[in-house]
């Protein structure tokens, strides 16, 4: 699966994170950061490939079957767009999932600055940009 196929209007109502190990091309294992996040009732799982502790990368996306959500709230109507420029020119290959209400991005997960020598792994959520946040005092 990649990012890009997830391009369009979804639902959006769990977002977690966990560090978990994951096997290796050479079937060691390694902790990996782990984002999931629910659309349209479907479970996405954005794992890290770390790499050497310097660069790293998305390894892949997936579907998770039964995934148990543990940050869930009020659904959220988002637009997903695939981002392949970052900010600095530099090629990009992540998946912004943006409130509707609010036009601010709620999620990113993929890699920025691939074709660079220091990649890396994006994994954020802000959950201060969903309208149902807006106004709120912390």
């Amino acid at each position: 699966m990649e990012l890009k196929d997830l391009v369009g209007e979804h639902v959006l109502d769990a977002v977690d994170f966990e560090n978990e190990k994951i096997k290796n091309w050479s079937d060691d294992l390694e902790d990996c950061e782990v984002m999931r996040f629910r659309l349209d009732g479907i479970v996405y799982v954005a794992i890290e490939d770390p790499d050497d502790g310097y660069r790293s990368s998305m390894r892949k996306l997936k579907t998770a079957d039964a995934s148990s959500m543990k940050n869930v709230f009020a659904p959220v109507n988002v637009i997903a767009r695939h981002r392949t420029k970052g900010s600095y020119g530099e090629d990009d290959d992540v998946l912004e999932l943006v409130d509707v209400k609010t036009g601010a991005v709620i999620l990113e997960a993929g890699t920025e600055a691939i074709s660079d020598y220091y990649p890396g792994f994006v994994a954020r959520f802000s959950p201060e940009n969903m309208a149902v946040n807006q106004g709120v005092v912390r």
